[in-house]
């Protein structure tokens, strides 16, 4: 009997699971109120936080309703009231730990557990890489009866268009500063951008395990940085907290027990104002960043600004110059939890949300249907440097990548541009082949450029080029950007940085040298640093630390700086002999390794003297009917000079192109031909 009741009770629940799957996702709430009492412990077990994967749900219970299956699990805490939120951006300047503050963050909340590793927000290929946060991120914990959304944000200076544009999502910062560097370049930048926006700030003193010493000094700079930056009398009363983001510690008092991140939060939940919103006004939101779903495609996340928005709700897409771009219904509203998009059934005023069924772009406004008015995002600062993206049209062009067109290449700088605001394109008059790409600065670039080579695109670049403005003041007259530059540099090497900053004609502003340390901040334009942080960590053997931000405009003098040599330029196509290199050795340093492919006005090395030489690296040993005795001599080859892609950028001049393919980074002149190169040179001179 008893196993006759345990069968039937089997099968009724698998006939209810059977037909429950019917009733979707959206009907999670009417289940547990029908179905629990009936099944009891099973169903309560289905919809459990056990079960997070489709793979173990399915092989346990093979007929469970897809609500049972949390792949995309439901959100249950995103739905506090305004009071109860807390939204906060973490910046700084590039190294100081942002990124691994969040880490513990996550930890300290229970989002996630020491397995995870490090540096989890940094999901893109590139971020793990280079180290880097490249992209703004966002992730929501509890913490309290608290909901904490946090935004990560990059610290380097080219991708400071992020922290620019984020900043409307939030009602505070927490500023990270190294405690042994002080405030930095782009510690002022996002500072300046934080109090132009009037946002309350929490001070952080980094990486006190390594130099505690410096920290009254620091203290101090952080200060005069607020009153050099004219901060609010309210902004100037922050706190200011000290912390290891490494050891997993942050704390109120220095010399007290260092444990934890319960004094960084509860310091956000009484610091930081909660979001003022009305939640019973119409649906509005300002689409400040994107994400993407598998399942569902593009993601608009934002803050919402007024109302609220629920799956299902039809609304509208407003450009920032008020134009329709789009009205649909939305499929799915998402939140954070962790690091998990997690569906939640409706999306308040005051939270960060992503919004699925929708193909605006960033900047745009969802809002209701009888909204008339879109959302003005902030403005950012403009791009300081161009490059024009072509079609490869070298002899090699289309063997080795699987992209190579126009019309591709277009199309992936169009897409780039709706998803990052800071970087814009245009065309050169009739040039159809050709499309000119703005942004911050070579780093940016090259980490556009270096997506789509991963992407199996072929294209050739230009070298960068400093945009210049008109001069309200003086008709006809160009002002070029003129930046701060500092270096921190061992004593030993700054004779040397000083020589190199010289030769770029850059003014040095002040000095300070310390017991090991030599830290110079110097005025130069923008053109005259392209290339310089690579020089000088080759120079210094990566002892410097080199960061730079804009300062102001300054009238544009013509003329070129004459920094790198010449080059030797492939005369012949073919395959690359030891034979040839060998000779071509003593004329220069080499690019290009034995058996690798040339072409005619390819840049096979540099010329140890000005002005390039013609070579022929495809020289083949003359054979004759003679044997020797012994064996054929061996050549010795110094290894051959690889270049990156942010050092290829800064190599080029005006009359070369790189070529880019998914397998090799190649230098070449933008006229091929040898006698069309001396014709044009003569006509030019």
């Amino acid at each position: 009997r008893l196993c006759f009741c345990w069968v039937s009770l089997w099968m009724l629940r698998s006939s209810l699971g059977r037909g429950l799957a019917f009733l979707g996702r959206r009907e999670k709430s009417f289940i547990s109120r029908t179905v629990t009492p009936v099944l009891g412990s099973t169903s309560r077990c289905l919809s459990s936080k056990i079960f997070r994967s489709e793979k173990v749900s399915r092989s346990v219970f093979p007929y469970a309703p897809p609500f049972a299956m949390p792949v995309r699990r439901y959100c249950e805490f995103h739905s506090l009231p305004p009071e109860k939120m807390r939204n906060i951006a973490i910046i700084a300047h590039v190294d100081h730990g942002k990124t691994t503050l969040v880490d513990k963050i996550l930890s300290e909340s229970g989002t996630l557990d020491a397995m995870s590793g490090e540096r989890v927000m940094d999901s893109d290929n590139l971020e793990k890489e280079r180290g880097i946060t490249i992209m703004a991120k966002n992730t929501s914990i509890m913490w309290g009866g608290y909901q904490v959304n946090i935004v990560d944000t990059p610290g380097h200076s080219d991708f400071g268009g992020e922290v620019e544009r984020i900043l409307g999502m939030v009602d505070g910062v927490v500023l990270l500063v190294d405690v042994l560097e002080g405030p930095m370049t782009q510690t002022k930048f996002v500072l300046s951008k934080a109090l132009n926006k009037e946002l309350p700030a929490i001070v952080v003193l980094n990486k006190m395990d390594r130099d505690a010493a410096s920290r009254e000094k620091t203290e101090s700079d952080i200060f005069d940085l607020f009153m050099e930056l004219n901060a609010a009398e309210e902004l100037l009363n922050y706190p200011t907290l000290y912390a290891s983001g490494k050891a997993g510690w942050v704390v109120k008092d220095p010399d007290g027990p260092k444990k934890g991140m319960k004094d960084l939060l509860d310091t956000v939940i009484e610091h930081i104002p909660p979001p003022k919103v009305d939640r019973n006004d119409v649906f509005r939101m300002l689409v400040t960043t994107l994400d993407y779903d598998e399942h569902l495609g593009k993601l608009l996340v934002g803050r919402v600004q007024s109302g609220s928005v629920t799956a299902g709700d039809s609304i509208k897409a407003l450009s920032y110059d008020n134009k329709l771009l789009e009205e649909a219904t939305v499929a799915k509203v998402f939140s954070k939890n962790g690091l998990v998009n997690e569906i939640i059934p409706k999306g308040l005023a005051g939270d960060i949300v992503a919004v699925a069924g929708f193909n605006s772009n960033v900047s745009s406004t969802l809002c209701h249907p009888s909204v008339k008015e879109p959302i003005q995002a902030d403005p950012i600062d403009p791009p300081v440097l161009s490059m024009t993206f072509g079609v490869n049209n070298s002899p090699l062009a289309g063997k080795e990548g699987k992209i190579f067109s126009a019309l591709h290449i277009k199309e992936r700088l169009d897409k780039e541009t709706q998803r990052n605001v800071t970087i814009t394109t245009s065309t050169q008059g009739d040039r159809t082949d050709e499309v000119v790409v703005s942004g911050r600065g070579e780093l940016q670039l090259s980490i556009l450029i270096e997506n789509m080579r991963r992407e199996g695109f072929e294209l050739s670049v230009s070298p960068p080029q400093v945009i210049l403005i008109p001069d309200d003041e003086c008709e006809g007259r160009k002002l070029e950007p003129l930046e701060e530059v500092i270096i921190d540099v061992d004593n030993e090497y700054s004779g040397m940085v000083l020589d190199m900053m010289r030769m770029r004609e850059a003014e040095l502003q002040h000095m300070e040298q310390g017991a090991q340390k030599t830290r110079a901040v110097f005025h130069a334009t923008s053109r005259s640093l392209i290339g310089l942080r690579s020089d000088i960590a080759n120079a210094t053997r990566g002892m410097a630390v080199f960061n730079h931000l804009f300062h102001s405009y300054v009238p544009y003098e013509s003329g070129q700086l004459q920094i790198r040599k010449g080059v030797l330029v492939s005369m012949t196509d073919g395959q690359a002999s030891s034979y040839a290199l060998k000779s071509i050795e003593s004329r220069g340093s080499l690019f290009i390794a034995p058996q690798a492919k040339v072409y005619e006005g390819m840049i096979v090395g540099e010329n140890t003297k000005s002005g390039d030489i013609d070579v022929n690296p495809v020289k083949a040993k003359a054979l004759t009917n003679f044997r020797a005795a012994g064996k054929d001599e061996n050549y010795k080859l110094v290894p051959p000079r690889r270049m990156n892609l942010e050092e290829a950028i800064a190599y080029i001049q005006a009359d070369e192109l790189i070529e880019v393919t998914p397998q090799n980074i190649r230098l070449r002149k933008k006229t091929l031909d040898s006698g069309t190169r001396q014709r044009l040179a003569k006509k030019k001179s």
